[in-house]
């Protein structure tokens, strides 16, 4: 970020004192639609879907995206994909996979929700 504001102290130099005022105010406005915007956010809840007595590790990572649709899923991919490995080359069985599935995605929505 220091070299932001020593591009900024630059520019700033540069400028009459009434256009260095513009700036000021500018950068004030930008400030507080920042405040704003955060203010009104409000995390979205997930939707529960009951988990079924049979169900795939494909199935459950459906349900799943489903139920924490609010997440980007690109991110928990990596992590999903190697639990779902484990369950398809080693052998790990389906509902321990899928009892792991669904902490990596209620840990990624707890994470969504700071």
């Amino acid at each position: 970020m220091g070299s932001k504001y020593r591009e900024l102290e630059s520019i700033m130099a540069g400028l009459s004192p009434s256009h260095q005022q513009s700036v000021i105010d500018y950068a004030s406005f930008l400030s507080s639609q920042d405040q704003t915007e955060v203010a009104v956010c409000e995390p979205l809840e997930p939707e529960l879907i009951e988990r079924p007595d049979q169900e795939s590790v494909v199935a459950a990572i459906k349900r799943l995206k489903k139920t924490y649709y609010m997440l980007d899923t690109d991110s928990l991919l990596n992590q999903a994909s190697a639990l779902m490995g484990q369950h398809i080359l080693h052998g790990r069985e389906a509902c321990r996979v899928i009892d792991d599935l669904e902490v990596l995605f209620k840990a990624s929505y707890e994470e969504y929700c700071q």
